[in-house]
């Protein structure tokens, strides 16, 4: 994610700041200008912003900022919404009766917001099921029950289920110890999930078909019976030669899943630092540099693995330096980095599709 600054004070921010450290301004984020900006009050519940790009146009505070303080978008002033972009797709938020719940669904938001910030990068466009019922997304953050049932993480047609349990650090913590995985975060649940979303959207009933399967796997095979056999048999034993997770050896659509998640995290490291113009520059000739900074929407595949590499042993290395776990637990296994090229080309297609009817319209 690219670097942001508050256009009063020029004070560094990030993608979740609500108020300016230095100067006290309002911070919010402008999905149309892909920018936080800083506001000013021009009364009536109306905030003008004084971002350069912005021209001095009035906003608003979604709902979910103004009262529920879950949220950092804003909405433009003469806009019937009441919630943002972002939480419209949210249609079943957690109890906020039991305190900690208010917590994770915060946790829950702010993750899915940085989910859609690279989609939108990427030109991956987001509706909402009421926008577009048939192929719009929707998000539902639900707790197990007290009865003992269990609320599913998952994916099905469109809509896509968080165990909110997911949002404490310590249960999260718990489960991937238990079931021996390397990396497990909130945010790469919604990246994993999103994938499955997007495989139905690009993938599926596509000329991509035959492509994926040859790389994949036919995703035709049955899923309920790949997942007993998972979790009765575990993964193969050279599973690391060719997927990025054990997990993604379930079936065809975990793996592509695994996979799409996976180029995502690629693609957000790789563009925070470029955001800060970070240079590798080792004293040995023989170890990688880093020093293109080219943004990541608009590079190769092969550029974007050149500068990943020397950037990961420097991630791994600063963690290990303070202490902590290496920020990245995977080495990558030539069928998992040409799955990785299948993903970039889906998506590169999808977005120079997206595109195309807009250049036609800007000529005319």
């Amino acid at each position: 994610m690219k670097t942001f600054h508050c256009n009063r004070c020029a004070q560094f921010v990030f993608f979740e700041n609500v108020l300016c450290e230095r100067c006290d301004a309002l911070l919010g984020y402008v999905p149309e200008l892909a920018e936080i900006s800083a506001f000013e009050d021009a009364g009536d519940g109306q905030w003008r912003s004084l971002h350069p790009r912005a021209d001095g146009a009035l906003y608003r505070q979604c709902h979910n900022f103004e009262v529920e303080e879950v949220c950092n978008w804003m909405i433009p002033a003469d806009s019937p919404d009441t919630l943002c972009a972002a939480c419209q797709l949210t249609c079943r938020i957690p109890n906020l009766s039991a305190p900690e719940n208010r917590l994770y669904w915060y946790r829950l938001e702010t993750a899915k917001r940085r989910l859609l910030y690279t989609l939108a990068a990427l030109g991956l466009t987001v509706e909402s099921r009421q926008t577009d019922p048939e192929h719009g997304l929707e998000f539902e953050f639900l707790e197990d029950g007290g009865d003992g049932a269990k609320v599913m993480t998952g994916h099905d047609n469109g809509l896509i289920t968080l165990n909110i349990a997911e949002a404490d650090d310590a249960y999260r913590e718990r489960v991937r110890t238990s079931m021996g995985e390397p990396y497990r975060t909130l945010l790469g649940h919604f990246r994993h999930e999103s994938g499955h979303y997007f495989f139905d959207r690009l993938v599926a009933d596509t000329r991509w078909v035959k492509l994926f399967r040859k790389q994949f796997g036919d995703e035709r095979a049955d899923y309920a019976e790949s997942l007993d056999a998972y979790y009765r048999d575990g993964p193969p034993a050279d599973w690391a030669e060719r997927s990025i997770s054990a997990y993604a050896t379930m079936h065809p659509w975990e793996d592509w899943a695994e996979t799409w998640a996976h180029y995502l995290l690629i693609i957000d490291a790789l563009d925070t630092a470029a955001s800060y113009n970070l240079a590798l520059l080792p004293d040995s000739p023989d170890q990688p540099r880093l020093t293109d900074l080219t943004p990541v929407e608009e590079t190769s595949f092969d550029n974007l693995m050149k500068r990943w590499f020397p950037l990961t042993n420097v991630l791994n290395s600063l963690n290990r330096s303070v202490g902590v776990a290496d920020g990245y637990p995977f080495a990558l296994a030539t069928p998992v980095i040409d799955k990785l090229r299948f993903v970039h080309r889906v998506i590169a297609a999808s977005a120079a599709k997206q595109a195309a009817p807009k250049e036609k319209a800007a000529s005319i």
